[in-house]
């Protein structure tokens, strides 16, 4: 696979880099833009690299319709009568946008967010978004992709409900109308998602099958799948961000609280770290352990001219005497001086080695 290196905003994302964590706000704003610039500053002190929105109204992503097909049967959101209900409650209103872009900015996060229509797109150019998140829902909405790839800015993918014949439309029409860079997230669009059905092994196929760096939307309790995630490759993490509080938001059921997501940051990178590189060298903090081998000593005093046997020297701990290599080769052979419990064996003590 080739090397893939680009920027989102002034941030480097690539194979040698940290894995480029984002802090998904949603509907957790809670209808306060006070409380949304709260997530944003509370999202930096936690460790994450970005915060992204969600960009539409109840209008630009479904029909104010009490139909059959538009009402919420069952899952975590069917308390909500119907789709509209759910996004009028749950949107990010459009004249909060460059607040919250302000704030982050000054913050130090790189901010942008998930269109759901092509005017949300064109908003979100207005206000110089850095990227473009194609939530796993949209990843069949063709003009959208086709809007967003011509912005020519990179492109984060999930992939939640999508086939792989989904994917690989997505992928060939953002490539084929100017997209930047491609992440592609995998993603499991469950609330909260089973470990069980993470299947993160995909995440290295997607990376060579599509030759792009690859990720994961992590819709899972704790950090331990995120965690797997980076160990395989990952390196873009995007986890949904709360306050610590107790009010009830549209996703505060799944979404990770200050303290909580401060864990999960530390977690990746405590992973990041293990990773390392390909090395067969003994690491700098266990030489000391070195001591710890087994080497020949003198286990029963030996007086010069008398032979080694297995009855005077042992291969034991620690590793100072001669290497345990030399056992077989040194049976039978005499030594040159009187040698004492405890001795260290050493090559010039033996005659004719």
């Amino acid at each position: 696979m080739k090397r893939i290196n680009f920027k989102i905003g002034s941030t480097c994302i690539g194979a040698d880099k940290p894995a480029f964590i984002i802090a998904e706000m949603s509907g957790n704003h809670g209808g306060s833009l006070e409380r949304a610039l709260e997530i944003v500053r509370a999202a930096a002190k936690s460790g994450a690299n970005a915060v992204k929105l969600q960009t539409y109204t109840a209008h630009t992503i479904t029909l104010h319709s009490n139909a059959p097909d538009f009402q919420i049967r069952q899952g975590a959101w069917q308390k909500y009568d119907s789709l509209w209900q759910l996004y009028d409650v749950a949107h990010t209103p459009w004249e909060w946008h460059a607040d919250i872009f302000k704030e982050a900015r000054r913050v130090g996060l790189e901010v942008f967010s998930s269109p759901f229509d092509e005017t949300a797109v064109d908003f979100l150019e207005s206000l110089g978004a850095v990227a473009y998140k194609i939530a796993s829902p949209e990843i069949n909405h063709i003009p959208l992709l086709q809007r967003v790839a011509k912005t020519k800015k990179p492109v984060i993918l999930s992939t939640g409900v999508a086939s792989l014949a989904d994917l690989s439309l997505a992928v060939n029409t953002l490539r084929e109308f100017g997209a930047g860079e491609l992440v592609i997230l995998k993603c499991t669009s469950a609330y909260p998602a089973p470990a069980s059905e993470a299947n993160l092994l995909t995440i290295p196929d997607m990376m060579e099958r599509f030759q792009t760096v690859s990720g994961l939307s992590d819709h899972s309790i704790g950090s331990v799948v995120a965690v797997a995630a980076v160990s395989l490759g990952a390196k873009v993490i995007e986890k949904h961000f709360n306050l610590e509080n107790e009010s009830e938001t549209v996703d505060s059921f799944f979404s990770m609280d200050q303290s909580e997501f401060q864990k999960f940051v530390r977690d990746i990178r405590i992973a990041e770290d293990a990773l390392g590189n390909i090395t067969y060298d003994v690491s700098s903090s266990a030489q000391n352990s070195l001591s710890g081998m087994r080497s020949i000593y003198v286990s029963a005093p030996i007086r010069a001219g008398e032979t080694l046997t297995r009855k005077n020297i042992r291969c034991v701990r620690p590793a100072f005497g001669l290497h345990p290599k030399y056992f077989d080769q040194v049976l039978g052979l005499r030594v040159l001086r009187d040698l004492d419990f405890g001795d260290r064996l050493k090559l010039e003590d033996i005659e004719s080695f």
